[in-house]
C-alpha cells in the first residue's frame, strides 16, 4: 500500500500542477478510525447449500495494526476561502470475535483497505483563538476494497481488490498555519461507503460500511 499510496501522490501533484495561478496543498494523516455495526446480506453457492446469509455484523478497525489506517489529500485552493480536494483514505474493517462466531464466517474483512477516493468541496471560516482556522468539507466518490471472505472452512477464499461502490464524505475541523507553507489540523472524518462486491465461486456480499475518525495531519502548500 506504501507504493501505492506515493503513486498517488504523485498522481495528485501532477493533477493539479497545470494550475499554476492558484494555490496547492498537499496532506497526510493519521489517526483513530471506527465502525458501527451494519447489516451483511448476500449468498455464497460455493459453500454448499442454498448458500445464502444475512445477519448484523460487529467491526474493528485497528488502526494501529499493520497496514495503519491513514490518508493523503489534494486541495486546490480556488480563494483562501474555498477550495476543492482529492482525498485518498485507506481505513480498515475487521468482522469481530463475536460476528463470526455467530455467523459461521471463517473470515470476513477488509484489512488492506476499504480505499475510498473521494472529490470534496472545502469551505474555511474566519480564524479564531490565535489563529486557528475552523473548515468544513463534503464529496462523493468510489470505493476500491480488498475483499477477504471465506463464508465457511470448506468454501473457497476471496482475496482481491475490486469496486466497491458509492462512496459519501463529511469532515470538519480546525487548520493552524505555522508559516507561510506548513500547518497542522485536527478533523473528524465520516466516509459512507456502500460495498456490494463479489466472492468467487459466483457469491456476491452487500453491506454498508460507515467509518468515523479523528485525524491529526500536516500539510505543505506552495
Amino acid at each position: 500500500m506504501l507504493l501505492r499510496a506515493l503513486a498517488l501522490a504523485g498522481g495528485l501533484v501532477s493533477f493539479f500542477a497545470p494550475h499554476a495561478s492558484a494555490q496547492f496543498q498537499i496532506s497526510v494523516y493519521g489517526g483513530v478510525q471506527t465502525l458501527p455495526h451494519s447489516g451483511v446480506s448476500g449468498n455464497d453457492p460455493a459453500a454448499g447449500g442454498a448458500g445464502a446469509f444475512d445477519f448484523n455484523a460487529g467491526w474493528e478497525g485497528r488502526s494501529f495494526n499493520a497496514p495503519p489506517y491513514y490518508g493523503l489529500r489534494g486541495t486546490w485552493w480556488q480563494s483562501e476561502n474555498f477550495g476543492y480536494s482529492l482525498d485518498f483514505t485507506h481505513s480498515k474493517a475487521y468482522a469481530d470475535d463475536e460476528t463470526l462466531a455467530s455467523s459461521g464466517f471463517e473470515v470476513l474483512e477488509f484489512t488492506d483497505g476499504i480505499n475510498t477516493l473521494t472529490v470534496n468541496a472545502i469551505r474555511k471560516f474566519e480564524p479564531v483563538g490565535r489563529g486557528f482556522t475552523p473548515y468544513v468539507g463534503g464529496g462523493l466518490g468510489f470505493s476500491f476494497p480488498h475483499v477477504e471472505v471465506q463464508t465457511t472452512a470448506a468454501g473457497p477464499r476471496t482475496f482481491e481488490y475490486q469496486y466497491g461502490g458509492v462512496v459519501a464524505q463529511f469532515q470538519g475541523g480546525v487548520e493552524y498555519n505555522l508559516n507561510d507553507n506548513w500547518s497542522i489540523f485536527g478533523e473528524y472524518k465520516m466516509n459512507y461507503v456502500d460495498l456490494d462486491v463479489d466472492l468467487d465461486g459466483g457469491g456476491s456480499l452487500e453491506t454498508d460500511l460507515i467509518t468515523n475518525s479523528i485525524n491529526i495531519g500536516a500539510g505543505f502548500s506552495f
